[in-house]
Formats: structure tokens, C-alpha cells, sequence
């Protein structure tokens, strides 16, 4: 019996790889002394304590050279540790959860300010658009009309497109003016519609003004050549005449020249292009005995926007 102790105690002091487990039988009785899993009551008493020690986590395997049972202040001490890892991942989680809330709290505001700075930048870019328009809305393009020179005029019988007996009309003349852009930091596109010489309600001759950029500050002076050929007149002429010594040759016959300026700006690319308008009416009369002859337009025409 003696030996079989020491056995077990060299058994238990010796360094284990593993943690040693017993299992006691229900009666010494039962089972063969020579079954392995017989053990003496030491042996029993070692397994209870390896089975409660193998239910806590910080429960260790038995040192070497011990006598196998656990200290109730380690097992206490075990304990306290498995609570305190246990508060401790608590604690971390809320610390998480915290940190997630303030980076919430911190990123709101932070939107907020973008938002905001985008708004404000919206508002002072339309503002300053708005100035633009209303600083360039002003600066009206100004057009003067200098003269008008008539080469010919000539009355002649013969017919229609359609070949209906009329009067025709031949009329060759020169119009100038000026054009002049005052805006200061900005130059206009300029276009116009083409300039029509009346006779009552009759069209005599017609021109065209060709499209045109005009820098800031400055001014140009255009040269337009207005006609017609064999214009028909549908009993509108019977009064007119183009031979020399005949009725109504000496007579002026009065006239009136209608064109619009068409003037645009680009002064904030597509989104402030402020448009301007430049009506022109002048009355004016043909004395075929000045032909070649500039005739002044400066105090004959008035001038609408």
C-alpha cells in the first residue's frame, strides 16, 4: 500500500504534459485491483478538485512537486480575475460605443459646415451675377447713322414673276453709321436685320449687315449697300418718275429706311448675357437731281430700344 503511494506520488510530482484527470469508480469493490482506472481515496480526492479547477479559465494544471490540491484563495483569486476580464470587455464595449457617438456627434456638424459653405458660396456667386447683369444692363450700345448716298433710280414698264404688266423699280444706294459698345469689361456679338428702304408700304431696296464682335470701349463704322432690281410696284409708282423733264421728276420722293441691332454679351459665360436692341427709323427723300450725292442722316432718324 505504501508502494503503491509512492507510485502515485511520482506519478503526480512528475512534470506533466498534460493536465491529469481521475475518475473514481463507484465501489473499490466492483472493479479489479489491477484496472487502471482503479485509484486510491488520495487519488479521488485529486480528481474532484481537477474537475472544479477545470471549470474556471484561469484554473492552471497542477505544479510539480505538489500535493495536487488547490488553494480556495486561488480559486477566489481566479475568480475576481474572470469578473475583472469580464467588467473590463463591458467597459471596452461601452468605451466603443462612446467613441462611435462622439465621432457621430462630431461628424454632424462637420456636414453641416459644408452644406453651409456651399449654400453661402451659392448665394454670394448669384449675388455677384446679379450685380454683373445689373451693372452691363446699362451700358446700351449707341448707334449713329452718318449718311446715305443714291446712285440711281430708274421707273421702268415691264411684268411681274408672273408676268402681270407693271411698273418697276431699280434703286442703288450706300448707308453708313457708326457703332459704338460702351461697356467697360465686356465686348457684344452683333447681328442685325436686314435694312429695307419703304416707298408707302412698297419695298424699294433692302441691305444686310454682317455679323460682328465688338471689343469693349470701342466703335466701328459700317458700310452697307442697299438695293433693289426691278422691284415691282403694282400701280404703288404711277406717280414716280425717273426720265428727266417729266411729271414728278423734279419732285423729292420721300422714303424711309427701318433696320434692328441685335447686340449681345457674354460678361459671365451662358449664365449673365444681357441682350440690347437698337431700333432704327429714318425719313428721308430721293432727289434724283443729287444723285451721287450724300444725303445726311444725323438729325433724320430716331432711334428706339
Amino acid at each position: 500500500m505504501h508502494a503503491n503511494t509512492d507510485s502515485e506520488v511520482s506519478y503526480v510530482s512528475s512534470p506533466p504534459r498534460r493536465q491529469a484527470y481521475y475518475v473514481q469508480s463507484p465501489s473499490h469493490e466492483s472493479t479489479p485491483a489491477h484496472s487502471p482506472a482503479c485509484s486510491p481515496p488520495h487519488s479521488a480526492s485529486l480528481g474532484r478538485h481537477s474537475r472544479e479547477s477545470s471549470t474556471s479559465r484561469y484554473s492552471g494544471s497542477i505544479k510539480p512537486g505538489g500535493s495536487g490540491k488547490i488553494n480556495p484563495n486561488q480559486a477566489e483569486r481566479g475568480e475576481m480575475w474572470r469578473e475583472e476580464g469580464i467588467i473590463k470587455e463591458e467597459e471596452a464595449g461601452l468605451l466603443e460605443e462612446e467613441v462611435d457617438e462622439m465621432e457621430e456627434r462630431k461628424g454632424l456638424p462637420r456636414r453641416c459646415y459644408v452644406l453651409g459653405f456651399m449654400l453661402a458660396f451659392l448665394v454670394l456667386f448669384f449675388f455677384f451675377a446679379l450685380i454683373l447683369w445689373g451693372a452691363s444692363h446699362n451700358k446700351h450700345p449707341i448707334i449713329s447713322m452718318d449718311s446715305i448716298t443714291f446712285h440711281n433710280f430708274v421707273i421702268q414698264a415691264g411684268t411681274d414673276a408672273s408676268l402681270v404688266p407693271t411698273e418697276l423699280s431699280t434703286l442703288n444706294s450706300t448707308v453708313k453709321l457708326s457703332y459704338r459698345n460702351t461697356g467697360t469689361f465686356f465686348g457684344v456679338h452683333v447681328s442685325s436685320t436686314p435694312l429695307v428702304v419703304y416707298y408707302s408700304q412698297v419695298v424699294l431696296a433692302t441691305g444686310n449687315i454682317n455679323k460682328f464682335y465688338q471689343s469693349r470701349k470701342s466703335q466701328r463704322s459700317l458700310t452697307v449697300l442697299v438695293g433693289g432690281n426691278a422691284v415691282p410696284l403694282y400701280g404703288g409708282g404711277s406717280s414716280l418718275s425717273s426720265t428727266p423733264g417729266k411729271a414728278g421728276y423734279n419732285v423729292p420722293i420721300p422714303l424711309t429706311l427701318n433696320f434692328t441691332i441685335r447686340s449681345r454679351a457674354y460678361v459671365l459665360g451662358k449664365l449673365v448675357k444681357p441682350k440690347f436692341y437698337s431700333i432704327v427709323q429714318c425719313s428721308l427723300n430721293l432727289d434724283q437731281t443729287k444723285l451721287g450725292t450724300k444725303v445726311s442722316l444725323k438729325n433724320s432718324c430716331r432711334y428706339g430700344n
